[in-house]
């Protein structure tokens, strides 16, 4: 049988194309994350925020559907910053050396989700690949729920490490990992 999905796109998007559309992509951090609508209207405000910081860069997937091409998946970061309330956590969860050593000139890696639907498919791989091509800062930095993930093993596939593990932000139950990269990030292995 012959797989007949049809390619999807990957582009850097404009700032204010992901501020219009910032709904579209909570819609499909919603989805690849389970969580309701309330928690995702309660992102929108963040996001807004996120695209007025420092080195805020942003990409998008896109695939054509019948009704013509739609993002089913998004990605989007910026420098980090003491004052930030992710730098500030993440500089409690590591030891002072190991903040020391990541967190000055970092990129985070805020939010890299694809739509259910276009999963399993190298999108994620794609889209974390072209948000990081060509920075000019010497690491990025992501937190993920710290399970045993399809993200999670991306990540570390593609050149992340441990920084931290089992460390719980404020407000969610979850524990997550902190993972660092050094940039550039190694190109990903060819797929079989």
């Amino acid at each position: 049988m012959t797989d007949t999905t049809p390619a999807t796109r990957v582009t850097e998007l404009p700032t204010r194309w992901m501020r219009d559309h910032l709904h579209e992509a909570l819609a499909i951090y919603g989805a690849a994350m389970g969580y309701g609508e309330s928690v995702v209207a309660g992102r929108y405000g963040y996001a807004v925020q996120h695209t007025e910081r420092p080195g805020f860069r942003s990409v998008g997937g896109f695939a054509e559907t019948p009704q013509g091409e739609q993002l089913v998946g998004f990605g989007y970061g910026y420098l980090v910053a003491p004052g930030q309330w992710w730098h500030d956590q993440v500089r409690n969860a590591l030891d002072r050396r190991t903040a020391k050593q990541w967190l000055p000139g970092a990129f985070e890696v805020c939010e890299l989700h694809v739509h259910p639907d276009h999963q399993s498919r190298g999108l994620g791989r794609q889209l974390l690949h072209a948000l990081l091509a060509d920075l000019p800062h010497p690491a990025a930095l992501l937190s993920t729920p710290d399970t045993d993930t399809k993200a999670f093993r991306l990540y570390h596939a593609d050149g992340f490490v441990d920084l931290a593990r089992g460390y719980h932000f404020p407000g969610d139950a979850r524990p997550f990992a902190i993972l660092g990269a050094r940039l550039p990030l190694a190109p990903p292995a060819p797929r079989d």
